[in-house]
């Protein structure tokens, strides 16, 4: 009787797959002929199209750009409020966690190459900064990165100087890399079933495919009404089995993402690599609605994985019902990264050029705290990071999750100050009835401007490593300043005449083009060629 019992219950699990697999494959000629004329036509696009204006997607004709053109206000996202100028004398730290997610950048030129200005809170400076490689050189001994810095004045406010701080990840060679455990947790929901959604989708799959070896695991978890395990963990050199689970892969249904995110984890854990790459790709339009979907509710749920020792990217796909906001929360909270996919060509940077710092973390909790000198910064003002400041006493609280670091990422800082002399509006002090602070001779003594600390653990430990490096008031003019510094300026204050910020000083689209097309340097990607295809596409839209 038991046995009869336990026949009905397999039965009753086999069935429920059959009709997942079923479902999966119901669109399965249509979407993967799709899917692979969509690689082949991209390909032949970036032959074709110039370098200097790739970034801009011109073969989208007229029906099809109004067919997709984005709709921001069915797509959500967080509130940014610009950081303010802070008194050194009443807040001499600066705390915040370190941010390697590039979304914002791929997603800002989305809604360029569509014909329209993003919206303000989709501009994330920092992943603005973040999505280009700068020259920083690689760690020495056994440090998993470098700390680098630069000072100059500020292009948008000539009384203003700039402070870079920039972090370079050690890279690996992708034949050193461990072995990796990845589960693939693919939305195969209704919401999914565009062109530029699940096709794209499984394009981006097969290139992150190819790059995979004997010693990988692949495993595929899709979701919709429910979810399901459509190919168990399997050889990363058996391509022919995993590419036709991909191909099999169709839409439909609602998105019941918080049981796929549960299932994807327990396929993740059961598979454990010691010492390997244990990692979750969550690909997905972000927009879950069936069962725990909220984005408190789901935030609870992926920081309750993370300590499975399990990491996490997120790659978002689509346009008009984009989440970027709870997609940013699930890589934040979750020990990972996010990137926003928004061609071919773009997976291609994410899956394939950047296959090790996508997916091989190197440092975990990563946390820079700045103490500046008094006696020469009146105040200071951190540009972007917003939803990444920590307070003081999270620099040195183990407990506190913070952000990981990539092998061969590289995280780059701008702090802009105001020197002790210069007269400001944005840092009159309020006075203090019961107190007042004192600067220390030494301060006045030194030559330090500031003093940059880092936190950071091992990826498998539980206890932070603690890196100390003061930066000297050493000033170069602009003109003087390196390539690297100049264009990082160039991406910043591109984001803030986006963003309108208070703080954008003179910038303009004008001041971003000139000091971007002086500082492309050798642009071996052409990426920073794309960027200044961008600052021209966003002119023209303004002037419009």
């Amino acid at each position: 009787m038991h046995k009869t019992k336990k026949a009905i219950v397999i039965l009753g699990i086999t069935g429920i797959l059959a009709q997942l697999t079923i479902g999966c494959s119901q669109n399965q000629v249509n979407y993967s002929h799709e899917a692979s004329q969509i690689a082949q036509d991209s390909e032949d696009e970036e032959k074709s199209i110039p370098l200097k204006s790739r970034s801009v997607d011109i073969s989208i004709n007229k029906s099809e750009r109004a067919e997709n053109r984005p709709q921001p206000n069915t797509e959500q996202y967080d509130r940014i409020y610009d950081n303010t100028f802070k008194l050194t004398s009443q807040n001499p730290l600066s705390t915040f966690s370190i941010d390697v997610d590039t979304a914002s950048y791929s997603n800002v030129r989305r809604f360029l190459s569509y014909g329209q200005l993003p919206p303000q809170d989709a501009v994330r400076i920092e992943e603005l900064i973040n999505y280009f490689h700068y020259d920083y050189p690689q760690p020495q001994g056994d440090k998993p990165f470098s700390i680098n810095t630069e000072i100059s004045e500020s292009p948008w406010n000539k009384n203003h100087q700039l402070v870079r701080i920039g972090l370079q990840g050690k890279k690996m060679a992708t034949e050193n890399l461990p072995a990796s455990n990845l589960v693939f947790l693919i939305d195969v929901s209704g919401s999914m079933n565009q062109t530029n959604k699940l096709p794209l989708l499984k394009s981006s799959m097969r290139l992150l495919v190819s790059e995979l070896s004997a010693k990988d695991r692949v495993a595929i978890v899709v979701y919709a009404g429910a979810a399901g395990v459509v190919l168990p963990p399997t050889p990363g050199n058996e391509k022919r089995k995993i590419l036709e689970a991909i191909d099999n892969l169709g839409a439909g249904g609602y998105t019941a993402g918080s049981e796929g995110i549960k299932l994807a984890y327990e396929v993740a854990k059961n598979n454990f690599i010691e010492s390997g790459n244990n990692r979750v790709i969550l690909a997905t339009d972000g927009d879950f609605n069936v069962g725990v979907s909220s984005d408190a509710e789901l935030v609870r749920l992926i920081e309750e994985k993370r300590e499975e020792d399990v990491f996490i990217t997120v790659l978002g796909f689509g346009i008009g019902n984009l989440k970027d906001a709870k997609m940013e929360k699930l890589a934040n909270k979750g020990n990972g990264n996010y990137a926003y996919i928004d061609n071919i060509r773009e997976a291609r940077k994410v899956l394939v050029k950047e296959i090790g710092a996508t997916l091989f973390t190197i440092a975990k909790d990563v946390k820079i705290q700045v103490e500046f000198n008094p006696a020469k910064v009146k105040s200071y003002r951190l540009i972007g990071y917003v939803n990444r400041q920590l307070s003081e006493r999270d620099f040195k609280d183990d407990t506190k999750d913070a952000g990981e670091l990539g092998a061969g990422h590289s995280v780059t800082a701008l702090y802009e100050i105001i020197p002790v002399g210069v007269n400001s509006d944005d840092d009159r002090p309020e006075s203090l009835r019961y107190q007042q602070k004192q600067v220390k001779d030494t301060a006045y003594n030194s030559d330090e401007l500031m003093l940059v600390k880092l936190r950071y653990k091992q990826p498998d430990a539980n206890n932070s490593e603690l890196i100390t490096q003061p930066i000297m008031d050493k000033k170069l003019s602009l003109e003087m300043a390196s390539n690297d510094f100049r264009f990082a300026a160039a991406v910043a204050a591109f984001g803030m005449v986006l963003r309108d910020s208070k703080y954008k000083g003179n910038a303009n689209l004008d001041l971003v083009l000139n000091l971007a097309q002086n500082s492309q340097g050798a642009d071996l990607d052409g990426y920073r060629a794309d960027f200044i295809e961008l600052v021209k596409t966003a002119k023209k839209i303004k002037t419009n």
